[in-house]
C-alpha cells in the first residue's frame, strides 16, 4: 500500500471515530473534540463561527471573536457558499469553509493548515459537513448555540414565534424556499413556514393583526393549524379551514392574513390560496411579470364562517424553470426610507432583480434585501417585514 492510500485509510478510520464521538459529546465540549481530531487528521487549530439571527456577524463558538459577514474572508465564504483560503502572519493557511446543513447556511469553519493539498482539503470539507449536522442536532437541546446567534435580548412575543419557525432555507435539486424576517428581536405577528415531501414544496406566510403577545398567539395557532392539516395530508382548502376554525374557537377577535401555497416540484404547477394578503410576485428572466399572480383575494384567516365563502378559491399557475415567486408582508413595502417615502413595491422588486442578475443565491439575495430595508430605516422597523422566496429549478 502506498503512502497516499495509507493516509486515506487512516483518515477514514479517524472520521469514523469522530462521528461516533460527536453524537455523545456535550455541546460545550464540541470545540475540544473538533480540535483533537483536527490534529489527528494532520490539520491545525479549527474554529467555528455561527451566523447571528440577522446574518450580519459571525461569532466564534470558542470565544468572543466576531467577524463581519460583509467585510471578511470568512463572510465571503458564507455569502458565496464557497471555499476561501487566507494566510496568517506566521505563514500558516486558514481554510474558510461554509457550514451548510442541506441548503441552510449556519456559519463557517476556519481550519489552519501548514500547507494545502487534495487530501487535507478533502478532510477540511468532511469535517465541515459533520460539524454542520452536529450543530443542527445539538442546537435543539442547548442554549449555547442560540446565545451565539443573538446580539441582543428578545421580547416574549418574538421568543414565542421564533420557537415555531423552521430553518430559513429548505430545498432540494428541484426547488428551494428561503425566508427572512425582521425585526429579529421584536417580532409581532409575522411568520413563515415551509416543508418538503417527496413531490411537493409546501409554504405559508402569515401576518397576524397587531404587534403584541396576542398577535404572537394568533400566529402560533395559525402555524400549528397549518402544520396539523399538512401532516394529515390535507389540501389547501382544508388547511385554511383548519386555521379558520382554530382561530374562531380560541381567539375569536383575532385575524391573520396569509398565503398557503403548494408547488409540485416535478411539473412546476403552483397552487395557492390568498387570505387577504398582498398577492405573490413572479420574477422571470430578471423581470417582474405584472399582475401575473394577482387574483381576487379571500377573507383573512379566522373570519367567522358566516362571512367566508363555503369553499375557498384555489388558484393555479404553471411555473417555468428558473422562476422565482415572492411572498411578502406589507411591512416590506410600507417600510419608509429614512425621513422619506415608502420603500414600495418597485424598490422591493428592483433589489431582488439586481441580486438575481448578479448571480446571488436566493438566500443571499434576501439577506441583502432585508439589510437594505433595515439600513434605510436606521435599523428601526415600524412593522414586521417578512419575505419568502420560492425558486423552481
Amino acid at each position: 500500500m502506498n503512502s497516499n492510500s495509507s493516509a486515506a485509510g487512516d483518515g477514514e478510520h479517524l472520521f469514523h471515530g469522530f462521528l461516533a464521538e460527536v453524537h455523545s459529546t456535550a455541546p460545550t465540549d464540541l470545540p475540544l473534540l473538533l480540535n483533537r481530531y483536527a490534529v489527528l487528521l494532520g490539520l491545525r487549530q479549527a474554529d467555528v463561527y455561527l451566523v447571528d439571527l440577522q446574518q450580519q456577524r459571525l461569532t466564534s463558538l470558542f470565544g468572543e471573536d466576531q467577524l463581519v459577514v460583509d467585510a471578511s474572508l470568512a463572510g465571503w465564504a458564507f455569502r458565496a457558499l464557497a471555499l476561501r483560503v487566507d494566510s496568517t502572519e506566521t505563514g500558516t493557511l486558514i481554510v474558510w469553509i461554509p457550514l451548510v446543513d442541506g441548503v441552510e447556511r449556519l456559519g463557517v469553519v476556519g481550519i489552519q493548515v501548514d500547507s494545502l493539498d487534495s487530501t487535507r482539503l478533502e478532510r477540511c470539507r468532511t469535517l465541515a459537513s459533520i460539524l454542520a449536522m452536529a450543530i443542527t442536532s445539538k442546537r435543539a437541546i442547548s442554549d449555547r448555540f442560540v446565545q451565539h446567534a443573538r446580539t441582543e435580548a428578545m421580547t416574549l412575543p418574538a421568543e414565542m414565534v421564533r420557537a415555531l419557525l423552521p430553518p430559513r432555507t429548505v430545498g432540494e435539486a428541484r426547488a428551494l424556499s428561503t425566508a427572512v424576517l425582521e425585526p429579529a428581536y421584536e417580532l409581532g405577528g409575522d411568520a413563515f413556514d415551509h416543508s418538503l415531501t417527496e413531490s411537493t414544496l409546501h409554504a405559508v406566510i402569515l401576518d397576524a393583526m397587531g404587534h403584541n403577545l396576542a398577535s404572537g398567539m394568533t400566529t402560533a395557532i395559525a402555524m400549528a393549524g397549518c402544520r396539523s392539516a399538512r401532516r394529515k395530508g390535507a389540501g389547501l382548502r382544508e388547511l385554511v379551514r383548519t386555521v379558520d376554525d382554530a382561530l374562531s374557537e380560541w381567539l375569536p377577535e383575532q385575524f391573520c392574513t396569509g398565503i398557503a401555497l403548494q408547488l409540485d416540484m416535478s411539473s412546476g404547477i403552483m397552487s395557492w390560496i390568498n387570505c387577504g394578503h398582498p398577492p405573490p410576485l413572479l420574477i422571470r428572466d430578471h423581470q417582474v411579470l405584472e399582475n401575473a399572480l394577482e387574483r381576487t383575494g379571500e377573507p383573512p384567516m379566522g373570519t367567522p364562517g358566516s362571512l367566508v365563502p363555503s369553499s375557498r378559491v384555489v388558484h393555479e399557475v404553471p411555473l417555468q424553470p428558473g422562476d422565482r415567486v415572492l411572498l411578502y408582508t406589507d411591512g416590506v413595502t410600507e417600510a419608509r426610507l429614512a425621513g422619506g417615502p415608502q420603500f414600495g413595491l418597485e424598490g422591493f422588486t428592483a433589489s431582488i432583480i439586481r441580486a438575481t442578475a448578479a448571480g446571488e443565491t436566493a438566500s443571499e439575495a434576501l439577506r441583502q434585501l432585508i439589510h437594505s430595508i433595515r439600513k434605510r430605516q436606521n435599523d428601526k422597523l415600524n412593522d414586521d417585514a417578512t419575505i419568502l422566496m420560492i425558486e423552481w429549478r
